[in-house]
């Protein structure tokens, strides 16, 4: 199966798993609510200081900013290893606001300059998704 198609089926699966822990919604929640699909390309050599140092202080420091992570998954495509994850926001205004309170988070920046220093850089990569729901999505 060509490594296009498998990504978008496992991006598919992400989303759809992401619906299943979905808090039930007003109508006018629903319209605005959005959901951001974000991939990380991780490596093999220091993996697990990369899920640490995520588990133990991104996590922690994003609920600070009212950060809502949905789920978490890895996933290995051919020789790329990714951590995906998708978040859920009251609106983009509120995402893009936390992203930049998050960004410049001095402890955030500490724990990330530490990190790279021990293990070198933990993240290639980045990619994102910003998807608001369909009407008819369950």
């Amino acid at each position: 199966m060509p490594t296009r198609l498998r990504r978008w089926r496992l991006i598919a699966a992400a989303l759809t798993a992401a619906a299943l822990f979905t808090n039930t919604t007003s109508a006018t929640e629903r319209a605005t609510m959005i959901e951001q699909l974000r991939i990380y390309e991780i490596f093999e050599s220091n993996k697990e200081a990369f899920h640490a140092r995520f588990r133990d202080h991104a996590a922690r420091i994003m609920k600070t900013y009212g950060f809502d992570i949905a789920a978490m998954w890895e996933a290995k495509i051919k020789d790329r290893t990714e951590f995906i994850y998708v978040l859920r926001w009251p609106d983009e205004a509120t995402m893009r606001a936390s992203w930049a309170r998050f960004m410049q988070d001095a402890e955030w920046s500490k724990i990330k300059d530490s990190s790279a220093a021990v293990h070198g850089r933990l993240v290639g990569a980045i990619e994102e998704r910003v998807m608001q729901r369909t009407r008819y999505s369950p």
